[in-house]
């Protein structure tokens, strides 16, 4: 038997063999699909875009470095506690606050469910925002429209933004008692004043250019505040409305600080006050989330109502 039968007899046991079936995509789950998916898309596509040799500042998916980041920041925090290098009384343990979240959202904390403390506090905090941005957005674009209302406004801006909110507070219970409306007030007058300065900002950013081809097409006044100065200021006004509704989170404790029943605020300093530290943490870290995904969806609006912010 020479070579070349010997070779051909090979090759037809190889096709007759049994071979392993090859995986393809459809015999994953459809979690490993998306995964594998999700990969392929990260590796193919390009990190540095045409024209920019070095990248753009910042250029980049960060999100599994977030994940990964606060996965670690919280075994550390375990590994703190659970190893005894600092009391539970100062820092109770991840689990410790996870028992004692979830003991709140069933049997309610200070004579009232979770579910009233946040329902209380979101309502102050976004009925102040909404007062907040209904007043401040128009003014601050005629602030930045007018010299006339820049003058009469500018001094009242500048003077009471740099005041603590607790620096007036006794003057708004003066004024307007302790209940809901003094509260939200307080909250109000702490977001005001970056949501005016940022439409402000936002007025003078708007290139003359664009103005001058609005008034050559026969456009008035009007229409020029009203669909080219106010949208080119938008960028910076959603930018100010984000850092408007951090302040009013962070004067969300001091509004509640009076004869308050309800609300995160008022939870974190009715158990401040009997050293419970599990709870004080835990409603930390709620009032972090719902900021943390306000701040999220207000990033999507970004992305979806200015998607010209950040390209000449």
């Amino acid at each position: 038997m020479n070579t070349k039968s010997t070779t051909a007899m090979s090759d037809e046991a190889l096709k007759k063999a049994p071979q392993a079936p090859a995986l393809t995509s459809k015999e994953f789950t459809p979690l490993i699909q998306k995964l594998i998916a999700y990969s392929k898309v990260k590796i193919s596509k390009p990190s540095i875009k045409s024209g920019e040799f070095y990248g753009a500042p910042g250029a980049g998916d960060s999100r599994v470095i977030s994940v990964v980041s606060t996965l670690l920041f919280i075994a550390i925090w375990a590994f703190v506690t659970e190893m005894g290098f600092i009391e539970p009384l100062f820092l109770p343990s991840p689990v410790d606050v996870l028992q004692k979240f979830l003991d709140i959202a069933s049997n309610g904390f200070a004579g009232a469910t979770l579910i009233e403390h946040l329902s209380a506090s979101l309502t102050r905090i976004f009925g102040a925002f909404l007062f907040a941005c209904l007043i401040g957005i128009p003014l601050g674009i005629l602030i930045g429209c007018s010299y006339i209302l820049r003058g009469i406004f500018d001094p009242l801006i500048e003077f009471y933004r740099p005041l603590p909110p607790l620096a007036y507070l006794p003057l708004i219970i003066i004024w307007l008692g302790i209940d809901e409306s003094s509260k939200m007030t307080l909250i109000f007058l702490a977001m005001l004043a970056p949501i005016i300065l940022s439409a402000r900002a936002g007025v003078t950013s708007v290139r003359i250019e664009q103005i001058q081809v609005a008034y050559s097409m026969g456009a008035s006044r009007w229409q020029v505040i009203t669909q080219v100065i106010a949208k080119g200021a938008l960028p910076d006004v959603l930018t100010g409305m984000r850092i408007a509704i951090g302040f009013g989170w962070t004067t969300l404790v001091a509004a509640e600080m009076v004869a308050a029943q309800q609300g995160i605020g008022f939870m974190v300093l009715n158990a401040s006050e009997f050293l419970r530290t599990d709870v004080v943490i835990a409603g930390i870290i709620v009032i972090g989330v719902i900021a943390y995904c306000f701040d999220l969806f207000m990033r999507y609006l970004e992305r979806k109502l200015v998607p010209w912010k950040g390209h000449n």
